[in-house]
Parts: C-alpha cells; structure tokens; sequence
C-alpha cells in the first residue's frame, strides 16, 4: 500500500513513520510537513510545504494514495480555545478534506485522545470531538484512534522538553500501566503498526481504545 503521512516528525509521527519503513506491506510513504524528518530510505519520499491549512500548491502529488495517517497535533495547555480549534479541527480537515476529493473511499487515520466528546465542557475534548464528527462525514474510511498515555519506542522523542523528561521518567513502569489501564496506554510502534493493519483490512469500529489498538 502507499501511505501519506502528516506530522512525522512530532512523536507519534516518528513512530508512525518507523513502523510503515520497517513493513513490507507499506511500498511507499510520502511524509508531507514543514520540517524535515532527518531520515532517508528507499520508500520515503518528503514534501516541504510550510502552509497545511492551504495543500492546494501540493494536491497534485497528494493523489494515488491508499491511506493517510495523521498525526498532527498540538498539546492545548496554555492555549485559547480559538488557536487550538485552529491547529486542531482547521488543519486536520483542510488535510482530510484535500484528500477526499483527491482519493475517495481511501483509508483516513486520525490520532484523537481519550476523554474526546463532542458535547464535553472541557474544551479540547469538545474541539477534537468536533473534528471526529467532521471527518467520520467525508468520503473517506475515517478510523479514529484514541489513545490515553502513549510510550515512546526505538528513539521516538517529543519536540517539548518537559514530556521529554516525562518519559524518561516513566518508562520503566510503563509495563505496569498496560497491566492496570489495558483501554488507556500503549507504544508508539503499536499505533504505527495498528494504522497499517487497519489500512489492509479494517477494523471492528471506527473509534479504536488503546486496547484496540494494541489488539490490532
């Protein structure tokens, strides 16, 4: 299959991408972003575009393609609900909507959280709430994952210093929150692989838990 993917260079993103490099099923990956990945490989090609929410420059290499992973994102601490809706639900579906039209019925992955609800009165639930409903109603095959705590593998690194040090930190427990929280904890590789699995064949539902994920 040949993938998109958005945001691979934030943590999620660089799993995402290690895993689909490192699966035959995966025959090309088209990383498209502001930054560059750092990384080269006989199956990725890169896209530089500084402007997400306009992909109009790039549509014409954006077609073809059987999926797309989209990691994007932003943490809302400290953010006005204004900015984040922006960088939230703006981005991702000028990404998902320049898709649609490009790729119809082709496979859409979107990495949301858990606690996302539409009708929430915390505001990024409410926003990434929002932005599901929006994707599930394009033409695509829209999976949303929603994992709770994730755990950096093989050199995956958040770009904020202080989850940096976080994660450090909790690595070595991380077996025991699996043990106690199943539905709310996994790896970045798991999400990478399960994206892949889902673009193959599918998956049960559209909403995917950290325990579903994991399964997958």
């Amino acid at each position: 299959m040949r993938v998109i993917l958005f945001g691979a260079t934030g943590m999620l993103g660089q799993g995402v991408l290690r895993a689909c490099l490192a699966d035959d099923r995966v025959t090309a990956v088209l990383a498209v972003g502001r930054s560059p990945t750092g990384r080269a490989h006989p199956k990725l090609r890169e896209i530089r575009h500084a402007d997400l929410f306009d992909l109009t420059p790039v549509a014409g290499e954006l077609a073809g393609y059987d999926a797309c992973f989209c990691c994007v994102g932003v943490s809302s601490a400290g953010m006005a609900e204004r900015e984040y809706r922006r960088l939230t639900y703006d981005l991702t579906l000028s990404v998902a909507r320049t898709l649609a039209g490009l790729s119809p019925g082709s496979t859409f992955v979107y990495v949301s959280g858990i606690g996302t609800d539409a009708r929430s009165r915390t505001m990024w639930a409410r926003v990434k709430g929002e932005t599901e409903n929006a994707l599930l109603a394009l033409p695509l095959e829209v999976y949303l994952f929603r994992p709770g705590y994730v755990q950096p593998m093989y050199g995956a690194t958040s770009r904020t210093r202080l989850y940096r040090l976080a994660y450090v930190v909790a690595a070595p427990f991380y077996p025991v929150l699996r043990r106690l929280f199943p539905s709310a904890v996994t790896t970045t590789e798991q999400i990478g692989r399960a994206m892949i699995a889902v673009a193959e064949r599918g998956a049960p539902g559209r909403v995917l838990d950290a325990a579903a994920v994991n399964a997958l």
